[in-house]
């Protein structure tokens, strides 16, 4: 709840500033507060999604440290692809042409993050060698910022999804 409180602070900020930040600066800021990958990148457009904030975080909370600190998929990754679905994914599990139209989007835009980042692996992001069993996350220290490279992958995860946003528009259903 405290972060729930803290956003809210910070969008009350905003406001007043009579600033309007992007999502990617949203998303940086949402996992700079302690939210996990997917959440943050998630969290930052959960306004435009309709979507309330506590229940969004929940629902999209095992996705991070690549799926349940599982270290697969980059949970920026997860998190940008849950965005592009909500606002263009399919729901007929009949439509064929939709569901090939949705798998060709998510796959370009996996490759767009894999080309700038040289993967869309976790583990590989981090540079992580070996096997970490831990279901333990790492304590959100100075240190812990200073080496991980996870609060510009949210920011730039939003990046893209803002960017196919802007030159693809959504369709009205």
């Amino acid at each position: 709840m405290a972060n729930l409180e803290h956003e809210e602070d910070a969008l009350d900020k905003e406001k007043e500033d009579g600033g309007t930040k992007s999502h990617a600066q949203k998303a940086k800021e949402l996992f700079m507060q302690g939210y996990n990958c997917t959440q943050a990148v998630v969290g930052a457009f959960h306004e435009e999604m309709n979507l309330d904030m506590e229940q969004t975080m929940k629902m999209v909370s095992s996705l991070g440290g690549g799926m349940g600190r599982l270290r697969e998929v980059c949970g920026a990754v997860s998190g940008m692809f849950l965005v592009i679905g909500y606002f263009y994914g399919y729901a007929d599990p009949k439509d064929f042409q939709a569901k090939s139209e949705h798998y060709a989007r998510i796959q370009g835009l996996a490759a767009a993050f894999r080309e700038e980042n040289g993967s869309i692996v976790c583990k590989e992001l981090l540079g992580a060698k070996g096997k970490d069993d831990s279901s333990v996350p790492d304590k959100r220290t100075k240190e812990y910022y200073k080496k991980r490279p996870c609060p510009e992958l949210v920011e730039r995860a939003a990046e893209l999804v803002e960017e196919y946003m802007q030159q693809n528009p959504i369709p009205q259903s």
